[in-house]
């Protein structure tokens, strides 16, 4: 039986926090670092692991590294420098990024790594808190073959789908696509459930019946009851999706990529923020269209 890997993990938010749990009730030895140093003891309380004053002391001995923090610039804080993740990663391990970041910054850490003699994976993951917690999460990976192949049993221990989708970037770019697509989904759902109450229909009856159809989605089905009792106090904040968002409308100015619906709903996003909206779920794209949100 081959030994579980010693792991560090580096960013213990609402999704890091959960997936370094699996990893550590698996059995693998787990070494932690936050920036919230009380966030970090609160984690060592409820699983087995150690934690560190930096990512690279978390690094140090470790076989791989996953990052999961914020953006670009977060990523590069807790990564490179004297006290970053790879300083303290030994040659031949790996570093996974599971942040969504744009697919350059997965090109940048790729080079920075091998440099190193360090493998590297870009690794977004969909699924949300609810998702992290259960251990259902999609990861979507960049990077080559080999390493995806030796880094994948771990990752499996939090996902119930992962695949390797070309190089270096791939996993972000893929990312982008998934969040793109939730966009549309989500402004449609809000107009629908919107148009079936004016109309004086029970929303939730009608989703009931279609459901069962042609517009059937995940967000219709674990989204349409919340949205039409207005309560959004909970999943995928809105300030984190047009952080997303502004990554892929990015990515796709320099590919020349028509995004208009992407860009449109971007802009509601920005609607729902001014309505003090910033941490809603991204369901709360109906909260714009009428109706007062239940606080």
């Amino acid at each position: 039986m081959t030994a579980q890997p010693t792991v560090a993990f580096v960013g213990l938010g609402v999704m890091g926090f959960p997936m370094a749990g699996h990893l550590a009730n698996s059995g693998c030895a787990v070494r932690v670092f936050n920036r919230t140093a009380a966030r970090a003891h609160e984690w060592a309380r409820r699983f087995a692991g150690s934690t560190h004053a930096t990512p690279a002391a978390a690094a140090q001995g470790a076989d791989i590294a996953f990052v999961c923090v914020g953006n670009d610039d977060d990523v590069r804080s807790v990564v490179l420098g004297a006290d970053g993740t790879l300083a303290g990663l030994r040659r031949g391990a790996t570093l996974v990024d599971h942040t969504t970041a744009s697919a350059d910054l997965a090109r940048e850490l790729e080079r920075a790594a091998r440099e190193r003699g360090v493998g590297f994976l870009d690794a977004p993951v969909s699924g949300g808190q609810a998702g992290a917690e259960q251990g259902q999460l999609t990861i979507m990976v960049g990077g080559e073959p080999e390493t995806y192949s030796r880094i994948e049993p771990t990752m499996s221990v939090y996902a119930k789908r992962v695949r390797l989708m070309g190089p270096a970037g791939s996993g972000q770019l893929t990312k982008m696509v998934n969040q793109i697509c939730i966009a549309g989904v989500l402004q449609g759902l809000a107009e629908a459930l919107t148009f079936a109450e004016r109309a004086g229909l029970d929303p939730v009856a009608v989703v009931d019946v279609i459901s069962k159809g042609a517009a059937q989605s995940w967000q219709m089905e674990n989204r349409h009851k919340t949205m039409a009792a207005r309560k959004f106090d909970f999943g995928f904040a809105v300030d984190w999706m047009r952080k997303d968002l502004r990554i892929a409308l990015e990515q796709a100015r320099k590919t020349g990529a028509p995004l208009p619906l992407a860009a449109l709903v971007d802009q509601f996003y920005a609607d729902v923020q001014r309505m003090g909206g910033g941490r809603w779920d991204t369901s709360s794209l109906i909260a714009r269209l009428g109706g007062e949100p239940q606080r």
